[in-house]
């Protein structure tokens, strides 16, 4: 299985090619401190598929993060996974953006529960809860950082984030002061592809991204 997996759910691009379930590896990553460009990211795979000598008609299939997170980021990699699988008649998987940051973080110690964190704005958070084996424990939402952990169970829990550090004030005086905080790598695509054999093929026609909330465009039109 030659396997190409695209996340632009953050700042951070990243795309991987796995081949044989990770006998070999490629990955290439890109800031995107003005946004994601698709060109840019074709210019990733690229790279990553001459480093395995493998031509993008030989990929098998395609994998990519759906978010939450960036909506104009999950936009152009969502687009760009859909084209490529739709072009080459090549199946395709979403995987949750949230669960490849706590399978990441669970990768390197796989004990307890993980609250992934990303940065929703707007003093919000996109967060979900997973268990040791990176499975949903509780439904992914955005809300108020504070608020929200107020919902989170009280069984032994660790963060894991991207930047946590926006954060931190918010835990003062609570439960959670003292638990652990784990710092993710920011690139996350390695990740998608090894969670996509645990998600469920997708029709690239009808797949969209998990935005979790409507975007701001949404929001303005309805007014």
């Amino acid at each position: 299985m030659r396997l190409l997996a695209i996340d632009t759910s953050t700042r951070l691009a990243s795309v991987a090619v796995v081949v044989d379930g990770g006998t070999r590896t490629a990955e290439r990553l890109a800031t995107a401190d003005r946004g994601h460009r698709s060109a840019d990211l074709l210019m990733l795979i690229d790279a990553a598929c001459r480093e395995l000598a493998v031509a993008p008609r030989e990929l098998d299939a395609i994998a990519v993060g759906a978010g939450p997170g960036s909506f104009t980021g999950l936009r152009i990699g969502l687009a760009t996974a859909k084209g490529i699988a739709f072009a080459a008649g090549r199946p395709l998987w979403a995987v949750s953006s949230l669960a490849a940051l706590a399978a990441r973080a669970l990768a390197e110690d796989p004990s307890g529960d993980v609250v992934a964190v990303l940065d929703a704005r707007r003093g919000e958070v996109f967060g979900a809860v997973y268990n040791a084996s990176a499975r949903l424990v509780s439904p992914e939402v955005v809300a108020p950082f504070a608020r929200w952990t107020e919902t989170l169970p009280a069984d032994e829990l660790e963060f894991v984030s991207l930047d946590f550090a926006p954060f931190r004030a918010a835990l003062a005086g609570t439960r959670f002061e003292q638990v652990p905080v784990r710092t993710a790598p920011r690139a996350l695509a390695a990740v998608v592809a090894r969670l996509a054999a645990q998600a469920e093929l997708q029709d690239p026609a009808a797949l969209d991204a998990n935005y979790v909330r409507r975007s701001d465009a949404e929001l303005l039109w309805k007014e």
